[in-house]
């Protein structure tokens, strides 16, 4: 068994990671969508996902946004994450680009719809890297998603 702090923690990042990936999913399900919002609240799952397996190795990080920083770290632990890291790492700018007024060009539901998956499969992967016994006993994704009625799923099938 791990120090229970550490595996606290590790639960709190996952359980904010999760939060993230429920926002998003609502932002993309609201009447009209909020899809920079959604593409924020990606990048932030992804993050923290990552930074939950960081932190479960007791490997420091800094404080960024950079998921190609992040994630480079989380590849000299578990080599296997590379590719996914790889693919993850674009999605750092929706930390920053979309929150501030600016000349962007407004995204679409598509983008934000793959990141959102996307950062979904970064949380999937860090839990699946993780002992059991960090668990998120009731506060993770599909427990937000129960506690939703399967609404979120709903969603997701009818903007298909």
């Amino acid at each position: 068994m791990h120090d229970p702090a550490i595996t606290e923690d590790v639960r709190a990042w996952l359980a904010k990671a999760a939060m993230d990936l429920r926002a998003g999913e609502v932002d993309l399900a609201a009447l009209p969508p909020l899809l920079e919002d959604a593409l924020f609240h990606s990048q932030q799952a992804a993050e923290k996902a990552l930074k939950a397996f960081l932190a479960w190795h007791d490997q420091p990080f800094r404080k960024t946004h950079s998921l190609e920083e992040i994630g480079q770290q989380c590849v000299l632990i578990d080599p296997t994450f590379e590719g996914l890291v790889g693919r993850a790492a674009p999605l750092s700018e929706y930390a920053w680009k979309f929150r501030y007024p600016g000349e962007t060009v407004p995204p679409s539901h598509e983008e934000a719809t793959r990141a959102l998956d996307l950062a979904r499969e970064v949380y999937e992967a860090a839990l699946e890297r993780l002992p059991a016994e960090v668990g998120m006993q009731g506060d993770g994704l599909e427990a937000i998603e129960e506690g939703l009625g399967g609404e979120l799923q709903d969603n997701r099938e009818k903007s298909e």
